[in-house]
């Protein structure tokens, strides 16, 4: 396992993060959860991304269970707050109210003292950034979280945020998006704006959720298992990395994996890897051997013509425009 810093930080993370969205309390029970957390710390992960809308709060309450008896210095737990968690108006968004009484569940849910990172999991056009702020320095400031972070916030929010938390005294060292061969909308502004504000990138769906293994054979496989699967077991092509001629792209990469040796989805998180400015890329498992290949991607070095050969596999299919971060204008 590799382990780089995170942001100006002087905190080190698993180049590979097990997160837990779409799966513990959705797919897999405790047992499950457990297994994989375990051969995760047996691979060199030390870091663990949730948040407390996954699975309506029965993600953290279960990564707590399977992070019992291991030695809390010796691990990094991230976690964010802003999705409903509740039916009340004030049961999401980033208010001080939502925010104070969201880490106080995440740390019982969790059965920790603190979090090594407290993350803004979007940004909330419906309260001042001061207030939202001002929250998240209270919780550090009284030891509940290290540092803070955000998620799929544009490069105006990324920059007025990281000037607040300076001013109130507070460090701001990650954003968490997405971003995959696929999807690489951060590049052109967010990625710039980070290097120059001492902040890293810790990334989700490096798989482009699945479909960057290569399991469904440009369209012509349906895993039964899938998230893309109907209930009738055709597959649903309405998500944009589910279109035909992206499915088509990706059999692309296969040769490309096979040349150097790999799996294609060691090869997928290793890209992502490649980037100087990423810290982290945030895998899930459902199996515990399946973070055998992703694991390995840490310790995989793309050379610049195996870059250029995925680029020309992919063609037309990236998607580079920044104007697509996943915000969410307004809190419903």
């Amino acid at each position: 396992m590799q382990y780089r810093k995170l942001g100006n930080s002087g905190m080190y993370v698993s180049a590979i993060a097990l997160g837990n969205w779409a799966t513990h309390g959705e797919t897999v029970d405790q047992d499950v959860a457990t297994a994989c957390v375990r051969k995760a710390l047996d691979l060199g992960i030390t870091t663990f991304d949730t948040a407390d809308a996954y699975a309506n709060t029965k993600a953290e309450t279960m990564l707590g269970e399977a992070l019992k008896g291991v030695r809390r210095e010796g691990i990094e737990i991230m976690t964010k707050a802003f999705f409903p968690t509740g039916t009340g108006k004030n049961d999401r968004g980033l208010s001080r109210k939502h925010v104070m009484e969201s880490i106080n569940g995440s740390l019982r849910r969790l059965q920790t003292d603190y979090v090594d990172v407290y993350q803004a999991h979007r940004y909330d056009y419906e309260t001042p950034l001061t207030e939202t702020m001002g929250a998240f320095a209270d919780i550090v400031h009284a030891g509940k979280a290290h540092y803070i972070g955000i998620s799929e916030w544009t490069v105006e929010e990324i920059r007025a945020g990281a000037a607040l938390a300076t001013e109130l005294g507070i460090q701001l060292v990650s954003s968490q998006p997405q971003y995959n061969m696929l999807w690489r909308v951060i590049e052109a502004e967010v990625v710039p704006a980070c290097e120059e504000l001492g902040i890293t990138q810790v990334c989700w769906s490096p798989l482009a959720q699945g479909v960057l293994t290569g399991k469904y054979d440009g369209g012509r496989s349906v895993p039964s298992a899938s998230r893309f699967t109907s209930e009738d077991g055709a597959l649903k092509t309405e998500h944009k990395f589910m279109q035909p001629q992206v499915l088509e792209r990706v059999e692309k990469l296969k040769p490309i994996a096979e040349d150097i040796g790999v799996p294609l989805a060691t090869l997928a998180v290793a890209w992502v890897l490649a980037n100087p400015n990423v810290s982290a890329a945030i895998v899930g498992a459902s199996r515990p051997e399946q973070l055998d290949d992703t694991v390995k991607a840490a310790d995989l070095v793309l050379d610049p013509e195996t870059l250029d050969r995925i680029d020309g596999a992919l063609g037309d299919v990236i998607e580079r425009d920044p104007a697509k971060v996943e915000s969410f204008p307004e809190r419903v």
